[in-house]
């Protein structure tokens, strides 16, 4: 019996649910409100070249029937320990970073407060409940309805926008220059389409969905799984691009990096084009694209360090998971309680921090599947290493030209 095309997807559509959050609603139509159309070259470049390392982790994981961590232990328990120590000093920063993205949207539509902590904690507790009530496979079914949501009102948006403004446009590409302009390209190109070390949480996802399917999925279904929110996420961001450089881009109007301020003006660049018929419908979109990358992401990373924690100790605690999660939601807690001064900082310090080390987790995913822990047969092609060796290379490069320009 063939399989239908829904029925084909499922991690890969998480990974555009982690992926279609903070470097597509904020960072691109950032992108587009202060440089236009002139970092098209960036979005596209960036895509290109992170392509081969995250399509190593559902490739690796069908492959073998193994998470990336699994052969990072084989790589040597020093790899495994790295990359535990690199994680848990990442994740409360990023969890936080969307988390406030969320808040601040849910201020803004649903009212009730303006204290976006208190917004915090009620999104991550309805998180947690969804997560202990639905676990995997409720996360993977939902994530397809989001996602369809987010994507025909962002079409409409931006076909809408494209009609109906009067002023001409360029598309002559920037090279952002000085620091300030410098360290939001590096912010932009760290998670867009979404940081490195999602390759890991999309090799677990892929690992539980043969769990809950009792069946194992071929590499070429994890592939083209992957392939569909991959370009999906693509082609989005340069959908939210567009948007602000149509909108915003040389309107004497600039984003806020205060969160709720920020949520209103989000929300407004789809209202002038759809009509104020449209706020609470494009408000809803706009808010379950950030919940879903807060409830992936309060998923995944438990799940990441719980199977990290058992490949380094030999041990698996039954609760590990729920541990870990209940301690992220805490250590986010107090860091939104008393280090938000504002959404922008916090945005800023977790894309900058995981393109720096975005390096490591490529050169990692390069020697794991290149390398004999997997299967000959399903090790990439020449044209592949080639692109990853570049990648990797470019990587580096921006990452050092980053750190000079500082």
């Amino acid at each position: 019996m063939k399989k239908s095309f829904l029925n084909l997807l499922g991690p890969g559509l998480l990974f555009a649910g982690a992926a279609i959050g903070v470097s597509h609603l904020v960072q691109s139509t950032r992108a587009g409100a202060d440089f236009g159309f002139g970092l098209l070259w960036a979005l596209l470049i960036v895509n290109i070249f992170k392509y081969p390392f995250f399509q190593f982790g559902p490739r690796y994981a069908s492959a073998t029937g193994e998470t990336l961590l699994d052969g990072y232990k084989k790589l040597g328990k020093y790899v495994l320990v790295s990359y535990y120590i690199l994680n848990f000093a990442t994740m409360f920063t990023i969890q936080a970073a969307v988390t406030i993205v969320t808040a601040s949207l849910a201020s803004n539509i649903f009212g009730f407060t303006n204290d976006l902590v208190i917004w915090s904690i009620i999104i991550m507790f309805i998180s947690v409940i969804i997560l202990g009530i639905g676990k995997y496979k409720l996360l993977d079914n939902l994530m397809k309805y989001i996602i369809l949501t987010l994507t025909i009102s962002t079409i409409l948006a931006v076909n809408i926008a494209l009609f109906s403004t009067q002023k001409g446009f360029s598309f002559q590409q920037i090279v952002p220059s000085g620091t300030a302009q410098i360290t939001f390209l590096i912010a932009f190109l760290g998670w867009m389409p979404a940081p490195l070390d999602i390759s890991i949480w999309h090799s677990i996802w892929s690992v539980e969905k043969s769990k809950t399917t009792f069946e194992k999925i071929k590499p070429k279904h994890a592939i083209f799984d992957f392939n569909v929110g991959y370009i999906g996420t693509f082609f989005l961001g340069v959908c939210f691009v567009m948007l602000g450089a149509l909108v915003m881009y040389r309107s004497g109007e600039s984003f806020s990096s205060k969160g709720t301020v920020f949520a209103s003006q989000l929300i407004n660049l789809y209202t002038k084009n759809l009509g104020d018929f449209s706020y609470l419908f494009i408000g809803i979109a706009a808010f379950t694209t950030m919940f879903s990358t807060t409830l992936t992401t309060l998923d995944a990373s438990p799940r990441a360090m719980s199977k990290t924690s058992t490949l380094i100790f030999n041990k698996k605690t039954k609760a590990s998971y729920w541990f870990w999660m209940l301690f992220l939601a805490i250590g986010t807690f107090l860091i939104l309680k008393y280090f938000l001064s504002d959404m922008g900082f916090l945005v800023k310090i977790a894309t900058v921090l995981s393109f720096l080390t975005a390096p490591f987790y490529a050169i990692l995913n390069y020697i794991l599947i290149t390398g004999e822990h997997t299967p000959k047969k399903h090790r990439p092609g020449l044209g592949l290493r080639i692109l990853s060796i570049t990648g990797i290379v470019f990587l580096i490069a921006f990452s050092i030209w980053f750190l000079l320009n500082l």
